[in-house]
């Protein structure tokens, strides 16, 4: 299995802690808090993977939250069901 060196939010640059709250915040509240597992509730799995470029972590995650945002034309269902496909067709594990 491959390892990718990671930087948790408290122990990086302001500029990585900016990018994790920014992305966060424009999530649906239904997702409320983030799935942690890493030591001390740090973000880690996927997210944590892109804490080497801050601004790549920023756009990659809050593009999904711009995504699911309340204000467009479809609903919580549509975006979801979206989701399932692109997951599906993409062979995604998870």
């Amino acid at each position: 299995m491959a390892w990718i060196e990671t930087i948790l939010p408290s122990e990086g640059s302001e500029e990585l802690r900016r990018a994790v709250e920014g992305e966060r915040a424009l999530y649906p509240k239904e997702y409320g808090e983030p799935f942690e597992t890493a030591p001390g509730g740090e973000t880690s799995g996927i997210v944590a993977s892109h804490s080497l470029i801050p601004d790549a972590l920023y756009h990659a995650f809050a593009t999904f939250g711009v995504l699911m945002s309340p204000d467009l034309p479809l609903s919580r269902r549509q975006h979801e069901m979206i989701a399932t496909m692109v997951s599906l067709t993409n062979d995604c594990f998870y």
